[in-house]
């Protein structure tokens, strides 16, 4: 079976996908957020296979989310740093995190909380309008074709 291409596709969503939509991803990601760098406390802490691991780091490495830095000469050894693109893609992960915490933490109440640096309240993230500030939904925006997009029989 071939796999579907995403990255191919003219969709922000599915590009964005193709580069971190295979589970593990994600959570490696978080990892390297919180200050988890080094393969062996990823391994470790995931519990992933080191084969799966060293797959994913170096396909996050490749697209330019991660980089690789050498702490060690002897033995040679490596750590995970996020990319200014890796840490955009830390943005999306606190706005899943959200999500998560209202429809899924149960009782028990959320596993993290995020501390703002600017004001030192705890929060979480939302999406707001880059132009009026003011919070922004799904239900408050039009879907609209972009400069990007496929063109139709209407537009040249």
């Amino acid at each position: 079976m071939q796999r579907t291409r995403f990255g191919d596709m003219r969709c922000s969503i599915a590009r964005t996908w193709d580069v971190v939509g295979e589970p593990w991803s994600p959570l490696i990601l978080r990892d390297v957020f919180v200050g988890i760098t080094r393969f062996d406390q990823i391994q470790a802490d995931l519990g992933i296979s080191r084969k799966v691991l060293a797959e994913r780091l170096a396909w996050l490495v490749e697209h330019e989310v991660l980089e690789r830095r050498a702490y060690s000469a002897r033995p040679p050894r490596h750590e995970y740093a996020l990319t200014p693109r890796g840490a955009e893609l830390c943005d999306l992960l606190m706005l899943m995190a959200a999500w998560g915490d209202r429809w899924l933490a149960g009782e028990a109440g959320p596993p993290v909380l995020y501390r703002h640096h600017g004001c030192g309240e705890i929060t979480s993230a939302e999406t707001r309008c880059a132009h009026c500030r003011e919070p922004m939904h799904a239900t408050d925006v039009d879907v609209l074709p972009g400069p990007g997009a496929e063109p139709t029989e209407e537009t040249p």
